[in-house]
């Protein structure tokens, strides 16, 4: 039984990578690689996230994020995991999930993001990675679907997805300003 998500962050796990609470001084520095990585910067979801592109180039930057993920999970806002890699014990990434409640499609849905260091863009790699989070959204969101998104040249991401039970989505994500945004994958759960 998982405690509740936003009294305590759970730690998951594969044999290969852990997700677990981020912690500043021992992240930042390896985060900082993932968010100033120009290749992998196009594959972050910033949907409906008020104009920030995730691309952080400075230190400062990333300990902005950092405090804002903090703050956000505090406030119950959304949870966001770092990746770690065990064999090398370096993050690589992360995950956020949050239980979207909305007037569209996507209301009571899992929305994740996944953001990860460019060389961990594989087929084999998301698949595992997601592996983990997936079987427990339900139970940590109390959600029915799952969602996220992956534009049209994210073929590797994709072909992860499509592995994994998720399906491109016709209905558009409307956002809090009334954009609509498209590249959902849907998994029910």
């Amino acid at each position: 039984m998982i405690k509740n998500v936003y009294s305590e962050i759970p730690i998951l796990e594969n044999d290969r990578f852990v997700l677990r609470a981020i912690r500043e001084e021992k992240d930042a520095d390896d985060l900082l690689k993932v968010y100033s990585d120009e290749k992998a910067v196009p594959f972050f979801n910033s949907d409906n996230c008020n104009g920030d592109d995730f691309h952080y180039e400075t230190m400062e930057r990333m300990r902005r994020a950092i405090g804002f993920w903090e703050y956000s999970y505090r406030q119950k806002f959304f949870v966001r995991w770092a990746i770690e890699d065990k064999r090398n014990m370096v993050v690589i990434g992360t995950i956020e999930l949050f239980n979207r409640m909305s007037g569209d499609y996507f209301s009571n849905c899992g929305l994740l993001r996944l953001d990860l260091r460019s060389d961990y863009e594989t087929k084999d790699r998301i698949e595992c990675i997601l592996s983990i989070v997936i079987p427990k959204v339900g139970e940590l969101f109390a959600c029915d679907k799952v969602a996220t998104k992956a534009i049209t040249y994210a073929r590797k991401r994709i072909s992860a997805l499509e592995s994994l039970g998720f399906r491109l989505s016709e209905e558009a994500l409307i956002g809090h300003d009334g954009t609509i945004y498209d590249s959902y994958y849907v998994m029910e759960l």
